[in-house]
């Protein structure tokens, strides 16, 4: 194939033929390889964190900031918490197989059955849970899986790839199911979401400009994941002990993170009450505050707001606060800017809720929680692969079943169309 590196070549061939394979090993063996992995991870701390170690001093040399440095980051419990995740998704029921049966008039009997995608190719940044989450998910859906991560975090990846991988392979699972691609250029990654022939789907996870870039220059199919310029609405009836905790928690818990808080709308009618209240809670955890006419004549300290911010995932200690007349008018802001990714309300209303619920477009919406939950293990899943923000095939978060299509086998005796 002319275009292509001739070492990608080598990955996209390893992949398909290890896909062929790993699309019939049983769900027993791919648990035992899981397991192994989760094992090993534990065994190679020190490895591990010597690793990271670098990626992190290199990352801080070139002034990266604090929350994609946090991101990076890994400790023992990290590791600890990602060993754990490979057995939740070793003890999660396997999808492939699943399905359904029927009878024609003719006799034909059908059956509908869950099959793993193929190969995946996982294009993401500075996260490196996200190798093993993806490894994981991939392997019990019967998936080979190609991953390229961010350079930030090319020492952890590779000794995290390799780890695992080595762990599968010992329990049987067919080498080249788990690829990682060490060279970081942009070169690579123009070629790969367009290898066809070896790669069924192409996942992107990260920033709006690494997505996008995936999805307009792609000629593999693309799972589009999506940034999150989530939003909470504090409505005129919210119980304030909830909602000051719920903004706390979804803004500066993780601030680096897709499913981070970014912008707060506060219904006019309790917003000389309840924001200095807010306000206060939020320069404890120094976020700095950018808001509207209305937000900064309450609050002194709050840098005004540009149209701009209002479209902006920060990704970083900082929140933009609109004052709204009512419901329909956060709606109607949120059908505006959000991402389509998760969207929050607190209220006590029932019926302010159920509107809320039900005309929001979101991959998750909420009612008096915070935006931080939209993650595919605390949704039950193991780990996710990525949060889909679009409507075709998946949305939200991504677990196993996300990672395979249908297949229809058709029992015959002889029958014929007339």
């Amino acid at each position: 194939m002319s275009g292509f590196d001739t070492e990608l070549l080598k990955i996209g061939q390893k992949a398909k033929f290890a896909a062929r394979k790993l699309a019939y090993i049983g769900t027993a063996a791919k648990n035992e390889a899981l397991l192994e992995m989760a094992e090993a991870l534990i065994l190679h701390e020190g490895e591990i964190l010597k690793a990271n170690s670098v990626d992190i001093k290199a990352a801080e040399a070139k002034g990266i900031k604090k929350s994609l440095i946090n991101r990076l980051s890994l400790t023992s419990e990290g590791i600890r918490q990602m060993s754990e995740s490979l057995r939740e998704v070793a003890f999660l029921p396997d999808p492939v197989g699943e399905g359904d049966f029927w009878t024609r008039p003719n006799g034909l009997r059908m059956q509908r059955m869950r099959v793993p995608l193929g190969v995946v190719a996982m294009i993401y940044e500075a996260r490196p849970n996200v190798t093993v989450d993806a490894a994981a998910l991939c392997l019990k859906s019967g998936n080979a899986v190609i991953l390229r991560g961010g350079s930030e975090a090319i020492e952890s990846n590779k000794v995290l790839a390799r780890i695992i991988a080595e762990a599968a392979e010992r329990k049987g699972i067919p080498e080249g199911s788990i690829q990682l691609i060490e060279q970081t250029t942009h070169e690579w990654v123009q070629q790969l979401i367009k290898m066809n022939q070896f790669i069924d789907v192409v996942i992107p996870r990260g920033g709006a400009g690494l997505i996008q870039t995936v999805v307009r220059n792609a000629t593999v199919p693309v799972i589009e994941t999506g940034t999150g310029i989530c939003h909470a609405y504090v409505e005129k009836e919210a119980d304030f002990d909830k909602a000051i905790p719920i903004v706390i928690n979804g803004k500066t818990q993780k601030p680096g993170v897709c499913n981070a808080l970014e912008t707060l709308l506060v219904d006019r009618k309790i917003a000389q009450e309840f924001l200095p209240l807010m306000g206060a809670e939020l320069q404890k955890h120094h976020v700095e505050i950018r808001g509207c006419a209305e937000t900064c004549a309450i609050l002194p300290y709050a840098v005004p707001a540009t149209e701009e911010d209002w479209g902006t995932e920060y990704l970083d200690l900082i929140i933009s606060v609109k004052v709204v007349k009512d419901l329909d008018e956060a709606m109607d802001h949120i059908y505006q800017y959000s991402t389509r990714h998760s969207e929050t309300i607190i209220t006590e209303n029932y019926t302010t809720a159920q509107r809320f619920l039900i005309e929001v477009d979101a991959a998750a919406v909420y009612v008096n929680a915070s935006t931080r939950f939209t993650d595919g293990g605390r949704f039950g899943f193991g780990a996710e692969i990525g949060i889909s923000t679009q409507k075709l095939h998946a949305r939200g978060p991504m677990g196993l079943k996300e990672l395979t299509t249908i297949k229809y086998l058709i029992y015959g005796d002889g029958q014929i169309v007339k």
